[in-house]
């Protein structure tokens, strides 16, 4: 069985990133919810477990808690913030409510050497971390000293060196702890004592396993979006059961430019994976038509997708499953890890479950991975650089890059506006640098002059973020020469849009996609 480290979950919303983190540094990782830390024990067998952080408060009445049986276990423990107060509340010290705030960037001191970060930090030294609590240590378990403070935490990190028990107080999973992945990768290999031999090959051979094992007999159709992560799925789960997979692409009329080809060709041409092409558009336009509402129009087409590929099961005979490209954004950004109400935020993907009127069961071998991963599997299983590298298109397709009732012209306007875009940023070199860019039409019109006559056309908007995990990303930073550009070509050969801008807002964890 390969090395693992089991991370339990209290709510945070960067929990995935520690998994992140120590995937890596080469160490296989799970996360399991905190109430489930002895069912998953018992399954993974880790080496070593992770306590997350959460929103909670550990004094509250019903906190989150993990079982107390963790600490008998002999593994290795690490608590990250919540994590720490847990540790704490749970062995004899003492956590107090509201008690000096801490938010943002931060300054440890290594007080005393530890195990945790030998090799990483010295003693003395200071280091800039991520802070983000209310509550904090206020007296330590028995066993426990001080192995770091903050201005603000005199209990910062904290460690039982002989239990092989360490708890800090910042987040080393995030980017503004700069050594964070350091101090990670030493709990997991060093620490914990995992060798670090986990690829996105063993990953493969681990789905595969799992597939067959779930599927048996069954047969799985797969929906095909045009993006990566279901062209990924596909192709992993052909792989695992060859033609008990049936693929559809439900062709609804808000692709990009060409994209439906590419798709089919790529499936029937490249893999002879079986696959149906569902020519939609009519259906789904004509029930978009007049639709404002940019959550309705998301549900509008959640609900068709299901109704075609349920319909296209029952052509097929008996289906079993229905598999999907679901990656862990859509998940952590669609439901609460404490099993609170859903964030409607990625509504088109049926990360809570399937509806009950449809018979057949959900398969997801990609979910527990973030979009760079996904891109590494797609390269193992030999996918063509074209497909993997392409950037994220949301299944709602232009529809949401449409704000206001959407039509088959304003579709056609914002089709080939958006391919110019992403044609000058090819040819500028730029493609890969940038994790997402599109166009969107908006749903103003503005008075123009162009030669000698005046206009009243639309307004399209320009987006390009850069990213790492889809968590959160940055406007990409243009020069203005490229700008002018496109926006010349849009103006000059798009009929229907005279004026065009570029947008610069940025996307911090837990917020919505620029719509």
């Amino acid at each position: 069985m390969t090395d693992s480290i089991l991370i339990l979950d209290f709510g945070s919303q960067v929990t995935q990133l520690i998994a992140r983190r120590v995937r890596e540094a080469g160490v296989y990782s799970e996360i399991a919810p905190f109430n489930r830390a002895e069912e998953a024990i018992a399954r993974l067998r880790p080496k070593g477990l992770i306590l997350s952080g959460g929103p909670a408060s550990v004094l509250d009445e019903q906190a989150p808690l993990p079982p107390a049986s963790i600490y008998d276990t002999g593994l290795p423990v690490l608590g990250i913030c919540y994590g720490e107060q847990a540790i704490a509340l749970q062995l004899g010290g003492t956590v107090e409510a509201e008690h000096n705030r801490e938010f943002g960037r931060a300054f440890v001191e290594v007080a005393t050497p530890s195990a945790l970060f030998d090799g990483v930090w010295s003693v003395g030294e200071r280091h800039q971390v991520w802070m983000s609590h209310g509550d904090r240590v206020t007296r330590l378990p028995p066993g426990f000293a001080v192995v770091g403070t903050s201005e603000n935490a005199p209990y910062a990190m904290i460690a039982d060196e002989a239990r092989k028990l360490f708890a800090i107080q910042f987040h080393p999973e995030v980017v503004h702890t700069p050594d964070g992945g350091r101090l990670l990768a030493r709990f997991a290999r060093e620490v914990a004592g995992c060798a670090g031999d986990w690829t996105m090959a063993a990953f493969r051979d681990q789905a595969i396993d799992r597939i067959r094992t779930t599927v048996g007999t069954g047969r799985v159709i797969c929906g095909l979006s045009g993006g990566v992560d279901s062209a990924v799925a596909a192709v992993l789960i052909h792989e695992a059961i060859g033609d008990q997979l049936t693929c559809v692409f439900v062709d609804h009329g808000l692709l990009r430019q060409d994209e439906a080809d590419e798709v089919v060709d790529l499936f029937r041409g490249h893999y002879n994976i079986p696959l149906i092409h569902a020519s939609e558009s009519d259906r789904f336009l004509g029930a978009l038509a007049g639709v404002s509402d940019p959550e309705t129009k998301r549900k509008i087409i959640g609900s068709l997708f299901i109704d075609v590929f349920d319909a296209e099961a029952a052509k097929l005979g008996v289906i079993d499953f229905l598999a999907q490209g679901t990656l862990y954004p859509d998940v952590i950004e669609s439901v609460s890890a404490l099993g609170g109400p859903s964030v409607t935020i990625k509504s088109h993907h049926n990360v809570g479950g399937l509806p009950e009127r449809m018979k057949l069961k959900l398969l997801e071998p990609l979910r527990d991975l973030f979009k760079d991963e996904v891109r590494a599997l797609g390269r193992e299983l030999g996918l063509p650089e074209a497909f993997v590298a392409r950037h994220p298109f949301p299944g709602p397709g232009l529809a949401i890059r449409c704000p206001g009732a959407v039509s088959e012209d304003k579709l056609a306007i914002l089709r080939k506006a958006d391919a110019i875009y992403l044609d000058e940023i090819r040819k500028a070199g730029l493609y890969d640098a940038i994790w997402q860019a599109f166009a969107v039409l908006l749903p103003v019109q503005t008075v123009g002059v162009m030669g000698d006559s005046r206009t009243y056309d639309q307004v399209l908007a320009l987006r390009a973020v850069t990213a790492t995990d889809g968590m959160t990303a940055d406007f990409y930073h243009f020069d203005m020469a490229f700008l002018g550009r496109v926006a010349t070509r849009i103006i000059n050969e798009v009929k229907g849009v005279n004026r065009v801008v570029y947008d610069v807002t940025s996307k911090p964890p837990g917020t919505i996609e620029w719509e």
